[in-house]
């Protein structure tokens, strides 16, 4: 029994749901329902009762749950204290949209970190690390990225994209049958871009420019109901619930992967940063950007 595996099962206990658990935790979904069983095993007892509609805690579940937390409270605070004991230093942490739901008990046993409040996109963050307002940060970077601005990478989580569209049925669709969205914002959202186009070029999805408001929220919640055909997801989270009349569908032939990277600079020789680093990778594995059917982009620096 780990630590890491207690904060997956309160994850699921909150969300009830082991798909937002695993998106909230920045880990493949296999993985996750792996560990929980690996969990259970290591228990002696069933934590929930699952089905393909619906996730509930068992009264074994329920029960456990308080104890848990107050297990998982205590080793934070036991962090902390060796902490301050060691007088361990800040590290400055960047990110775009999503960060791991325990960075902070993973890293104050090595570091004392700074989440900026500033988010930014992608390429502001990477630039700001190369420039030493960050130490590190979560974003999206290619491989001409790492050369210009001297950086290293680490996969640090990866989102399979997904369709919206109208109607019920939440079935597989092929990407050449969706429609992909550029914005006309190319500041904030070069990144995207730059990784819609290659989505394009090696799919044969169709392209669609719009302005800014249209790339989540409710103006692409509109967009996606006048659309013809479905349309694919950004990796920024959506601001708004998915509407009661819009479907998720999940995308094949290929399967689309948007991989994050932990970024730092190469030259960096702090010891603190760099077991951060090893704390926030150690044990993420390919999160299923290596499989067969999967795509990445061909800059994307984890792609094989």
């Amino acid at each position: 029994m780990e630590l890491r595996q207690l904060r997956y099962f309160v994850a699921v206990a909150e969300e009830l749901n082991f798909g937002r658990a695993a998106e909230r935790l920045l880990i493949a979904g296999p993985s996750l329902s792996q560990q929980i069983k690996a969990l259970e095993r290591d228990l002696g007892v069933r934590l929930f009762d699952r089905d393909r509609r619906s996730v509930s805690l068992t009264p074994a579940g329920a029960a456990l749950l308080p104890h848990i937390r107050a297990v998982l409270e205590r080793a934070d605070d036991v962090r902390g204290r060796a902490a301050r004991m060691s007088g361990s230093e800040p590290v400055r942490l960047g990110y775009v949209s999503r960060l791991p739901a325990d960075l902070v008990a993973r890293v104050s046993v090595v570091a004392r970190p700074h989440i900026d409040a500033w988010v930014a996109p992608s390429h502001t963050q990477a630039a700001r690390v190369s420039a030493g307002s960050l130490d590190l940060a979560v974003c999206r970077v290619c491989t001409d990225d790492l050369e210009q601005h001297g950086l290293n990478a680490r996969l640090i989580g990866a989102d399979r994209l997904y369709a919206v569209a109208t109607g019920t049925g939440p079935g597989d669709v092929r990407v050449q049958d969706t429609t992909v969205l550029f914005s006309d914002d190319t500041a904030t959202w070069r990144s995207w871009n730059a990784y819609a186009e290659q989505l394009v070029r090696d799919t044969g999805a169709h392209a669609m420019r719009i302005p800014d408001s249209g790339i989540t929220g409710s103006g692409f919640f509109d967009l996606v109901r006048r659309s013809p055909r479905p349309i694919v997801n950004t990796p920024k989270s959506q601001t708004a619930a998915l509407p009661p009349d819009l479907v998720e569908r999940p995308l094949v032939a290929p399967r689309v992967y948007w991989a994050w990277s932990l970024v730092w600079r190469r030259d960096e020789v702090r010891t603190a940063v760099l077991a951060t680093v090893d704390a926030l990778t150690d044990g993420v594995g390919d999160l299923g950007i290596h499989d067969p059917d999967a795509w990445l982009p061909e800059d994307d620096p984890h792609r094989r």
